[in-house]
């Protein structure tokens, strides 16, 4: 995939504060999903301490020719976060509280299954967002998976479909 509108920043606290993410990304890519030409664009906002999030959105969205999907989830949805991450490597695990309730608030009637995590782990300059939360999307069955440099803001995306 060729990236195309890519902005990061990243702001992380050394030492004893290593649990505490701050970063705000905007990626885009075109590529193909299902054998058709794509657009994929995502975009968030996410601050946790430790295991408390302190703001969290994240946006999904693919485009085709004719139209487009998305998923999307925020801190409205009834998030919670786990720090799984060790010494070497700073990694959360974002949850739903209620996946049925946050599907069912959104009005979604297609059932892609009520799991939901998002990965996101932090080494050196890159970040990965690894999700695999299909009960926050409509008729899309995933988020994309992709990984952006703190430094540069360089975007690539893992699941080109």
């Amino acid at each position: 995939m060729k990236p195309v509108a890519i902005l990061a920043a990243l702001s992380i606290a050394a030492g004893a504060q290593a649990q505490q993410l701050d970063v705000h990304f905007s990626c885009g890519s075109d590529g193909k999903e299902l054998g058709l030409k794509s657009f994929f664009a995502d975009n968030g906002r996410i601050r946790i301490n430790g295991a408390k999030i302190e703001e969290f959105s994240l946006e999904s969205s693919v485009f085709h020719a004719g139209n487009g999907v998305e998923c999307s989830m925020n801190d409205s949805d009834g998030l919670r976060a786990e720090f799984i991450g060790d010494p070497s490597r700073a990694a959360w695990r974002i949850l739903l509280n209620n996946a049925e309730q946050a599907r069912s608030k959104r009005g979604y009637d297609m059932v892609h299954g009520l799991n939901c995590a998002v990965r996101i782990e932090h080494v050196g300059d890159d970040v990965r967002i690894n999700p695999s939360c299909p009960a926050l999307c409509g008729s899309r069955q995933d988020f994309s998976a992709f990984r952006f440099n703190t430094k540069t803001g360089k975007c690539t995306y893992e699941n080109e479909g």
